[in-house]
């Protein structure tokens, strides 16, 4: 059995562990979970870091519980976070757990027969026919007030210099839940140890803490820190909000280029922390790029590694053709392999014009496919004389004064490239 504590302590990935955990796990196959909050119908890469730790787990040899928070997802976390969040309906929550259960399953492996087999269950299922008065009176005289307010994630929510309302008594008895969890899986499933995220340390010892004052037993905890990039900006965001799983959130190639554009600094970290390669490989990768970071080689292996891991090969292989296509040597084969939503994704900002289908059924001389119908270039002077120079390409292919649009050079049966020199690009989208 691997030593699952090394494995993550040389990967950067532990901030806090209760002492005694290591030797803990290294006695024989334990039983941990995490906690993943069903707000969204997806994961985003920032829930990776929980389901790496789960799959490390699991690859040391013990069983890993990943517990989607139906019941606590109907309150909110007060951890980080500093005003109230909408509360979900049932309805809502159910459609979200079934879209992560089917992202873990690229993680971990609940088929096998093994003894560690991961295992999914969902907190709403032990705390729904728990009644109020039963749970103030089994769980809540526990744990003291003061225990609670002393929490780094409820006292901030009361200090007067973070510009917050204070806090509801649902998000309050937050804590409260969440330890029911770990005192439940701790009885039933034999987990003795939760993980998380840093902000969590407060929660997690909490479910600690009553569990050897209800039942005298001995639970462990371990977090990992919270993930930051170098130049201050959140990580798992891009411009265009959270980098999700789900294909349909955020496309392929899309999620290849937010690791491709890693700073070095953070390529370090994020390989270790992202990726299962072992020390040895990640070392070399590192030295080797260090040597020529030009070469964005660390960037790269993260970026193929992570692509394979959450959409498969096919997908790496397009995505990777795609980032070509803007700055490679590409063909008009490469554009036509590609869906439309990441070609509008490669060619985002790029200037736009719209032709009718019928002006393209009849044919649309060059000169004023550039000019007049576009605006692409100013004049038709100037457009024939770009194309005398040889510098304007339809879809990556050059062509002359004498060629002319038609529907043959649609893209997706709507887009039509145009080119002038390497880097200047015009779309023309067809309307019906």
């Amino acid at each position: 059995m691997k030593n699952f504590v090394e494995e993550l302590r040389w990967r950067g990935m532990i901030q806090d562990i209760m002492p005694e955990t290591e030797e803990h796990l290294l006695e024989g196959l334990r039983a941990a979970y995490v906690g993943i909050d069903p707000t969204a119908d997806s994961l985003h890469i920032g829930h990776l870091v929980g389901v790496m730790m789960l799959r490390h787990f699991q690859d040391c040899g013990h069983k890993p519980y990943a517990v989607i928070g139906g019941a606590t997802g109907m309150i909110g976390d007060p951890s980080g976070k500093s005003a109230e969040r909408n509360l979900l309906t049932k309805e809502t929550l159910a459609h979200n757990i079934e879209g992560i259960k089917k992202q873990l399953a690229k993680f971990l492996d609940f088929e096998s027969t093994t003894p560690n087999r991961a295992e999914l269950v969902n907190n709403y299922d032990w705390t729904k026919d728990v009644s109020f008065l039963s749970f103030i009176r089994d769980i809540g005289k526990h744990i003291t007030v003061n225990y609670m307010m002393a929490k780094d994630s409820v006292k901030k929510r009361f200090d007067p210099n973070e510009n917050t309302d204070g806090m509801s008594f649902t998000e309050f008895s937050y804590q409260l839940l969440q330890g029911f969890d770990y005192l439940h899986l701790f009885q039933e499933k034999g987990v003795t140890l939760q993980m998380g995220g840093s902000d969590q340390w407060g929660n997690i010892t909490t479910g600690t803490e009553l569990i050897r004052r209800k039942v005298g037993g001995k639970a462990y905890a371990l977090t990992c820190p919270l993930i930051t990039k170098a130049d201050g900006t959140k990580f798992g965001k891009s411009e265009g909000g959270n980098v999700w799983l789900d294909p349909e959130k955020t496309s392929p190639y899309k999620f290849y280029q937010y690791w491709i554009n890693t700073s070095d600094v953070d390529a370090e970290r994020y390989i270790k922390i992202f990726t299962m390669l072992p020390k040895g490989e990640i070392e070399t990768l590192i030295m080797v790029h260090r040597e020529a970071p030009h070469q964005r080689i660390l960037q790269s292996k993260l970026a193929e590694e992570l692509t394979i891991l959450v959409h498969g090969r096919e997908e790496l292989e397009n995505a990777i053709r795609a980032s070509q296509i803007l700055f490679g040597n590409t063909t008009s084969e490469d554009l036509k392999k590609l869906d439309s939503q990441t070609l509008l994704e490669i060619f985002d900002g790029v200037p736009q014009a719209e032709i009718s289908l019928t002006d393209l059924k009849k044919g649309l001389d060059m000169i004023g496919a550039l000019s007049a119908k576009t605006g692409f270039i100013k004049s038709n002077s100037e457009a024939r004389r770009a194309l005398g120079e040889n510098s304007i390409s339809v879809n990556k292919e050059k062509v002359t004064e004498d060629y002319s649009l038609s529907e043959k050079d649609l893209l997706n049966n709507q887009f039509i490239l145009l080119q002038r020199g390497k880097k200047n690009y015009f779309l023309i989208r067809i309307n019906n």
